[in-house]
């Protein structure tokens, strides 16, 4: 949640004009009085509602009545104001929450401490979901000034508490805040109207936003990223200090005559130079791989992709807040990366995916985190590598898990936006796995093993998977996961101890396909180094026997 204490000023009646008026782009909307010092004020109401003007002006002049009792004693700026921002991924409160929320600032910023019945006379508009606005006359019943001495420092403390306990977003503050980065910039409501007047789905900064992130993705350092970003299309002006160093940069979209430039920081936080300086360095690591022993192919980076984000449900599990943060983050950057890899057809879908996973995740994490260093690494060799259609496929059904996954934290921690936003992600990536998976199944099962090998195949998942047997071997993707057993085990390893390590990654319980996970599971474990023929022996007598426990980490049915 974000304080914000106006300058104090002298206009009553102006403030309150202008919280209950429609706003300057009719962003306003059911104006009233969420609570006051006084139960029996007037309220207001909405601009057009019958009396407005007249309960404006009876509510202004109760305000303002210890202001003219004081006389030459009131304050200079006798105004208060204060608005409360909910974070975008937050729930919508209620007027009862939103009304403790403000007695609390009041308290704990000494304008109208609870007991104090000399307590400055406020009230609390709400003509919005999520932000309430505080209006309060800084004279106390006795007539002496308010005493609200470091009230911006004392909000933000309360804010930290209020925010645990009603489990909403916690936002960094102080030091947290100055190692991290904070969510994007919301875009006003004059940009929104303009957006709408020029047919646009998404304001200009929203746009920018997007162009610059899924640049920064591919950029290796920042010449590179200036280049994409002026093959995107975008205007770019660069700021040049005195020192000869570069100072900054700002961006404009190319139909913008004359343009309307946006620096970095206005876009996201995340997005100014130093933050970029900070983001290209944490993925500077070597571009091609380190050479592998001899007869081990080199790593795949899409296999290093997925094995580093199917750890994340883990992370966001049993991981503190500021390494879960670093791990959503860096896959967010994935997914803002993958539309340039992916075939035609599925550039949109995985675009908008991208784009409502970062209100999904919402992070606030410092971008050369020690946590990410796996994820961001294979990021970065994803880069000179193209994408086969298992390969991003098999990334695609990790991510969905991802989501998922964060999908549940939110959920518990009351987060409906992020869990609205996570919702519409995993819509946006099920419909690109779902055009994706028929080719590259098809196409593994072009290599399908002989008649014999696949009767083998059966029966080693008859013993392994009891429970699940019969509807692996009749699934589409059955010749596609035989095909893909025969290439693990001409790899060296012992078929039924991948497909029981391939089942304990996670339930098959709520998946439609169990064949296609297991499909996408064996691929990246086939690509490990095959054990000994000792260790194979001893894997495959303790693999056969039992079926394994695979417990759920699903927050909900995965429709796949």
């Amino acid at each position: 949640m974000i304080a914000n204490i106006v300058k104090p000023g002298n206009n009553t009646y102006g403030v309150l004009a202008y919280l209950f008026d429609k706003g300057r782009a009719n962003e306003h909307t059911d104006q009233h009085v969420v609570a006051s010092w006084d139960s029996f004020i007037p309220d207001p109401g909405p601009w057009d509602s019958p009396g407005h003007k007249q309960r404006l002006a009876q509510l202004t002049k109760a305000l303002d009545l210890r202001v003219v009792q004081a006389g030459d004693k009131a304050p200079a700026g006798h105004v208060w104001h204060c608005s409360l921002r909910a974070a975008p991924e937050d729930r919508i409160l209620t007027d009862a929450e939103w009304a403790t929320i403000a007695r609390r600032i009041l308290h704990a910023t000494g304008i109208a401490p609870d007991g104090d019945p000399d307590g400055c006379r406020w009230v609390a508009v709400r003509h919005a979901d999520d932000h309430i606005h505080i209006v309060a006359t800084k004279v106390r019943g006795d007539l002496r000034p308010a005493r609200n001495w470091n009230d911006y420092h004392r909000a933000m403390t309360e804010l930290t508490s209020i925010e645990k306990h009603f489990g909403l977003t916690q936002v960094p503050r102080g030091p947290e805040a100055a190692a991290g980065t904070p969510a994007a910039k919301r875009p006003t409501g004059a940009e929104q109207e303009k957006a709408k007047r020029l047919g646009h789905t998404a304001t200009a900064r929203e746009r920018l936003r997007h162009t610059v992130r899924a640049t920064l993705s591919h950029a290796q350092d920042l010449d590179d990223f200036f280049n994409l970003l002026a093959d995107a299309g975008l205007q770019v002006e660069t700021r040049t200090l005195p020192s000869g160093d570069l100072g900054g940069y700002k961006v404009a979209l190319p139909d913008e005559h004359p343009p309307i430039w946006y620096s970095g920081s206005k876009l996201a936080t995340d997005l100014s130079l130093p933050q970029i300086r900070k983001r290209l360095a944490a993925a500077d690591v070597p571009a091609d791989p380190a050479p592998s022993p001899a007869g081990r192919p080199s790593p795949n980076p899409w296999h290093q992709a997925t094995a580093a984000a199917e750890r994340i449900p883990h992370h966001l599990t049993h991981a503190d807040d500021p390494a879960v943060q670093a791990h959503l983050a860096v896959f967010g950057e994935v997914l803002y990366a993958l539309p340039a890899h992916a075939p035609i057809p599925l550039k949109a879908e995985l675009q908008r995916a991208a784009l409502t996973f970062e209100h999904a995740a919402h992070t606030r994490a410092q971008a050369g985190h020690q946590h990410a260093r796996a994820l961001r690494g294979a990021l970065k060799g994803m880069r000179h590598q193209p994408a086969e259609l298992t390969g991003l496929a098999m990334l695609l059904d990790v991510a969905i898990v991802v989501v998922l996954a964060t999908q549940r934290r939110s959920a518990l921690r009351h987060h409906d936006r992020q869990v609205a936003a996570a919702r519409q992600t995993l819509i946006h990536l099920q419909a690109a796995y779902d055009q994706l998976a028929p080719a590259s199944l098809v196409q593994l099962a072009g290599r399908k093993p002989s008649e014999h090998a696949a009767r083998r195949y059966a029966r080693v998942v008859s013993e392994v998977l009891p429970a699940y047997a019969e509807q692996i071997v009749t699934d589409p993707a059955w010749p596609a996961l035989t095909a893909t057993l025969a290439a693990a085990e001409a790899a060296g390893h012992e078929p039924a101890t991948v497909v029981q390590q391939a089942a304990q990654q996670r339930s098959l319980d709520d998946v439609k396909s169990a064949s296609e996970v297991l499909v996408w599971r064996i691929q990246r474990l086939g690509q490990r180094h095959a054990p000994g023929s000792g260790t194979r022996a001893a894997q495959a007598a303790g693999s056969r026997p039992q079926a394994p426990h695979v417990p759920s980490s699903s927050p909900s049915g995965r429709s796949r």
